[in-house]
């Protein structure tokens, strides 16, 4: 199997939490993870329906995005996990805006949402 830019393992493991978007966020697209967020999944339905949309998800993903040095699935945990003490950006080599995540929350959570919606397409940038 081809080793792509984005797991369907982590796919399928933020549909879990699909109704707030987090799977639509992974994949790249921002906008229908914002709608799903606050529309809890389209009332749930876009929710249900997308468990069998993630395959094509993920392979617009790998067609989307480049492969390189830096890693999405690694800055996608790391952001998910650590984002607020700038650890994505650690890892990204985005040294100064690392420390400033590190001292004000992730720019008080603003910066962390910003990242949420752009990580892809940050890393991307470095890979290309």
């Amino acid at each position: 199997m081809e080793s792509g830019t984005h797991s369907i393992v982590i796919g399928y493991a933020t549909w879990v939490f699909g109704w707030m978007g987090a799977h639509r966020f992974y994949f790249g697209k921002p906008i229908s993870g914002t709608v799903y967020f606050f529309t809890l999944g389209l009332l749930g339905i876009g929710w249900i329906v997308d468990l069998f949309l993630i395959p094509d998800m993920d392979r617009e993903a790998h067609f989307k995005y480049a492969k390189g040095p830096c890693d999405y699935n690694v800055s996608w945990l790391l952001l998910v996990f650590l984002g607020v003490f700038g650890l994505h950006r650690f890892y990204m080599k985005k040294y100064a805006t690392g420390v400033l995540y590190l001292f004000t929350g992730g720019l008080f959570m603003f910066g962390w949402l910003y990242d949420l919606c752009t990580l892809n397409d940050q890393v991307n940038e470095l890979n290309s």
